[in-house]
């Protein structure tokens, strides 16, 4: 799926702010789903919270990725991926969860833009909220965690600049410019 752009990294390396200036925009993208995931438990009073249960929580990923990529599947527009289905796997390795089946399956078969743009770690910017309680070190570490991933998946990274985020868009935009 070449119109499937993919942003991964670390957590809080500014993703989600250029996802929601290219919603802004008018750009179909997809929310983060592991901050979605984190939210809804948290409301339901769920168990499946990396804080509680890291695999149950994995697996919500899963499924929540597996689902947005299916509901794109017949755009033939960009759609900005905060994440994707290979960031489930990254994070078991991460985790050292056990690798599923159907998760590798997943990552084999619900493809993506060969190309991901990754969002290195920039202390500048860091912060925690809420759902984000990892301190900065943990964020480096995911960050590797998802350049490996993404690798044995088959996929070229391409590092976006620590910008301003106008012009993180402005990067992105010209090399997925294809519509």
């Amino acid at each position: 799926m070449n119109n499937f752009i993919v942003f991964t990294g670390g957590p809080g390396s500014g993703k989600t702010s250029v996802i929601n200036a290219l919603m802004d925009s008018g750009f179909l993208c997809t929310n983060e789903v592991g901050r979605q995931v984190i939210l809804s438990q948290v409301a339901q009073k769920g168990a499946a919270l990396p804080w509680n249960n890291k695999l149950a929580f994995r697996d919500e990923m899963v499924r929540q990725e597996m689902l947005a990529h299916h509901h794109y599947q017949n755009s033939t527009h960009r759609v900005f991926f905060d994440r994707g289905i290979v960031d489930s796997y990254g994070y078991s390795t991460l985790e050292k969860l056990t690798v599923s089946e159907k998760l590798i399956n997943g990552c084999q078969t619900l493809r993506y833009n060969p190309n991901v743009f990754i969002f290195p770690p920039w202390e500048a910017i860091y912060s925690n909220d809420t759902e984000r309680k990892q301190e900065f070190e943990e964020a480096m570490t995911t960050y590797e965690h998802m350049v490996s991933a993404y690798q044995e998946f088959g996929y070229s990274l391409i590092e976006v600049p620590k910008t301003s985020v106008v012009e993180r868009l402005t990067f992105i935009l010209k090399l997925t410019n294809h519509d």
